[in-house]
């Protein structure tokens, strides 16, 4: 029997430079094809030259997951070319203060649209597949905002409100139907070059482990998508020691 036939895929949308990467080559090294997506093709081909150099399978894809069109033929792509999805980590960030008082139309929508419409777009898309098959993992970040809206973050927090809703609703209707959907909330300053340029004497908790490492994250996604459906995570916290709640 072809031994591609018992190959799955893992979608990172979101695969950016700290978590999303990291969560991407935690799943390659865990066996299965990482398909990383960044709305930029170009970002993503170092990360994509990790993996494969430490042999792992992995491809890069451009698309804008805001955009329907984009979404719908990212996952035909991936399940006709390449193996059938059976995890997704929805990963994009959209993390932008401001004061209510400033706060454009413009500029709020599009936040909705990053951190929230885009979750629904590509949690459908895969769901239908998985469905059919009976089985897979559907992961999405939270943070903070998930739970309270802090001042000058009504933008964020409202769509990362929605975001965990819409995590909430479709765990409800798929894990009868055997899919495990989780939310993650990420609550505190990850291990980044924003976090380290523009919050100094917040990275420098990292020598004390302050500060969220990346592979640590990583390495809590690929747990949950490991759990038995017996012991299914919905909601799992992740914090530093330091941080508090």
């Amino acid at each position: 029997m072809d031994s591609s036939q018992h190959k799955k895929a893992a979608l990172i949308v979101g695969a950016g430079d700290a978590t999303g990467g990291a969560i991407t080559k935690r799943f390659a090294r865990g066996g299965m094809i990482a398909c990383a997506v960044r709305r930029s093709a170009e970002k993503l081909q170092p990360l994509i030259d990790e993996i494969r150099a430490s042999g792992g399978e992995a491809h890069g894809f451009a698309a804008d997951a805001r955009k329907e069109e984009d979404v719908v033929k990212l996952v035909d792509d991936i399940e006709r070319d390449i193996a059938p999805i059976e995890a997704m980590i929805f990963n994009i960030g959209a993390n932008v203060p401001c004061s209510i008082l400033d706060e454009t139309a413009r500029k709020y929508f599009k936040i909705w649209e990053m951190a929230c419409f885009s979750g629904f777009l590509v949690g459908r898309e895969v769901a239908k597949r998985m469905v059919s098959r009976g089985n897979g993992t559907i992961i999405y970040t939270g943070a903070t905002a998930s739970l309270r809206g802090s001042a000058n973050f009504a933008s964020f927090a409202g769509a990362k409100h929605a975001l965990r809703a819409l995590a909430q609703s479709m765990a409800r209707e798929l894990g009868p139907r055997h899919i495990h959907v989780a939310h993650v909330i990420i609550d505190g300053a990850i291990d980044t070059a924003f976090i380290r340029d523009n919050f100094p004497e917040r990275y420098a908790l990292k020598e004390q482990d302050g500060i969220l490492n990346p592979e640590h994250i990583a390495d809590n996604y690929w747990h949950l998508h490991q759990q038995p459906r017996d012991a299914w995570t919905h909601e799992l916290d992740l914090r530093p020691w330091t941080e508090r709640w």
